[in-house]
Formats: C-alpha cells, structure tokens, sequence
C-alpha cells in the first residue's frame, strides 16, 4: 500500500460584515497566506474571490466588504 504524504490542512476562520449590514460567520481561509508584512489582508481578496464564485453560482452577487475579523472560534 503507497503512503500519503500529508499537506498543510490548517485554515484560519473570518467573519465578514458587508457594506449593507448582512453578516457572514466562519469562512475559511488557508493559514499559508496569511502572516508576514501584510498580515490578514491577502484574506480580504480570497474572501472576495469566494464571494464573486458564490455569486455566479447563486445568481446573486454580494455586496462589497466592510470589515473582516478572525472567528473567535
């Protein structure tokens, strides 16, 4: 039997607050982006990304981001 090497599986939590005052708990973000100089900000465009995918497959768009916070959970 082959052995599975194991990958970086570890994700940090956001709560996104939108422009129009909806809510949005625990979406994930891979923990290997974030850090360094920038901080959570390379978080802000991948939860945007997220945000344009649900849309198309929803048919409806979001609105655009206010603030982003780490998920107290």
């Amino acid at each position: 039997m082959a052995i599975r090497k194991r990958t970086d599986s570890s994700f940090v939590a956001f709560d996104i607050v939108y422009e129009d005052g909806t809510r949005s708990s625990n979406r994930r973000v891979p923990a290997s982006v974030l850090g360094g100089l920038d901080g959570d900000e390379p978080a802000k465009a991948i939860l945007e990304a997220q945000d344009r995918d649900i849309g198309v497959a929803s048919g409806r768009a979001r609105g655009p981001i206010k603030s982003i916070a780490r998920s107290s959970r």
